[in-house]
């Protein structure tokens, strides 16, 4: 088959008197758009024009062609034990713990016997286990390595990120440097023995969920895995180790277009970062679902949003997907939301094929076109963080908040949002949706005071889009 040239194509002019025809007189440049960030979103994008991202993207497996990644956070270690082997049997490939001792956002547990007890019958060799422990990640990773008993084909992210935990707390148990040492001391340490393992996570998913736009994330996120890469490296890790064990982990909108273009973003900017320091190290992305796109309100709806989230993940190319249930804003999920969650994954991997093509965007003028703009943006806004200190100083600063604050503002002045089931196309009357109810049992567990005095920095702050449109 012969493909036409683009030689032969309308010329640019021509394309867009066709498009103006349609408009009944008003200029083309009076439907371009913009983020909440300001990057323009252009009405038409022609053949051959505007920038073209060439990733050097991991190979695919045809079949699993990304990590369907299980959350865990119910508060008794047995239950979340059952839901994770519930998940792993029903289709997932790999579970997070999410741990908090008091049980109030995750499983209350506090020592190595608790999480045993929360992967109990689960094979770590073939199913990876990821932990989401905030300012106790250092003790839980040596928890998941005690539980993996030293096996060095066990597939173990232990996904350390206090500088997250300082972000989303605005306080830290003692220094925040503190903090970042002993956790590149455990990594150092673990990384012996898992040389595979992924040491910390660089998430930019707090900055997301307190409203921050696409290239905010974005920076936050590079920031953090420059800020962990140094102290891995001055822990004894050589450069190559310290970026291979960093993940980054970043949020999937119900937008699956700039969902799609950040996460080819983010391989653009990490692939800078990776050659100024001298290495050729592939991004790990982590993709989880935002939190600010559910709502409570007809929350069946969030099935499409999650469902569309999944989607601009997977097109672009993050390696693990870890969507949260439509029942997320009311409470804790039942069995069927959350084979739902795991449904949506399976439908998008094996019946639509979404991840049987490498970059089925490249060579999209909207999509090329957005993902140049949100990684040249997010690199100005990195360099930003790096200029005022570094990721904890533009924390304690400000500066951070102030450039979620930047979005968020922007959105509430664009005026009412689009929300299904909220804003629009709201329902007569709700259909009852189930959900599951605990009363959390605190574990006894390590305090995770350093010695010294507390950071602090403004706390970022999540808030859901619907919030303002929703009974209080």
């Amino acid at each position: 088959m012969t493909l036409a040239s683009l030689a032969d194509a309308p010329a640019a002019a021509e394309w867009r008197s066709l498009v103006e025809k349609t408009l009944k007189g008003q200029p083309l440049d009076t439907l371009v758009s913009a983020t909440a960030e300001g990057l323009p979103i252009a009405p038409l994008y022609l053949p051959g024009e505007g920038p073209r991202t060439v990733l050097a993207l991991p190979a695919r497996d045809a079949e699993r062609p990304w990590d369907l990644r299980a959350g865990v956070a119910h508060p008794d270690p047995a239950r979340a034990n059952a839901d994770l082997l519930a998940d792993l049997k029903g289709g997932a490939a790999s579970g997070l713990v999410r741990i908090d001792p008091t049980g109030a956002t995750g499983v209350a547990l506090g020592s190595a016997a608790g999480l045993e007890t929360a992967l109990k019958d689960v094979i770590l060799e073939i199913a990876p286990i990821a932990l989401d422990a905030g300012f106790l990640g250092p003790q839980a990773a040596d928890w998941l390595a005690g539980v993996a008993r030293g096996s060095p084909a066990a597939r173990l992210n232990f996904h350390m990120d206090p500088l997250g935990a300082l972000a989303a707390a605005g306080a830290s148990p003692g220094p925040v440097e503190s903090h970042l040492v002993s956790a590149a001391t455990v990594a150092a340490r673990l990384a012996a023995r898992h040389p595979q393992a992924g040491l910390f996570l660089a998430s930019g998913r707090v900055v997301h969920e307190a409203g921050g736009g696409e290239a905010a994330e974005l920076a936050f996120a590079a920031a953090s895995a420059v800020a962990y890469a140094r102290a891995a490296v001055r822990a004894g890790l050589s450069m190559e180790e310290a970026w291979g064990g960093i993940w980054l982990g970043l949020s999937a909108d119900a937008d699956y277009f700039v969902t799609l273009a950040k996460v080819r973003a983010a391989r653009a900017v990490w692939a800078r970062l990776t050659d100024a320091c001298g290495v050729k190290v592939p991004a790990r992305i982590e993709a989880r679902s935002s939190h600010r796109m559910l709502a409570a309100r007809d929350a069946w709806t969030n099935m499409l949003r999650l469902g569309a989230a999944c989607a601009g993940a997977a097109m672009g190319g993050a390696d693990a997907i870890v969507l949260g249930t439509f029942t997320d804003p009311l409470g804790l999920p039942t069995a069927f939301a959350r084979r739902q969650s795991r449904n949506t994954q399976l439908v998008l991997m094996e019946e639509a094929h979404i991840g049987r093509v490498a970059d089925p965007a490249a060579g999209a003028g909207y999509v090329e076109s957005l993902t140049d703009a949100i990684a040249r943006a997010a690199w100005a806004r990195f360099q930003a963080l790096e200029a005022a200190g570094g990721v904890i100083a533009a924390l304690e600063s400000g500066l951070v908040l102030r450039q979620a604050e930047e979005a968020a503002e922007a959105r509430a002045a664009a005026g009412e949002p689009r929300i299904v089931g909220v804003t629009a196309f709201p329902p007569e009357a709700e259909a009852p949706i189930e959900v599951e109810t605990a009363a959390p049992v605190p574990a006894a567990a390590p305090d995770a005071r350093l010695p010294g005095p507390d950071t602090t920095c403004p706390a970022l702050v999540p808030v859901r889009l619907s919030q303002a449109w929703e009974p209080r």
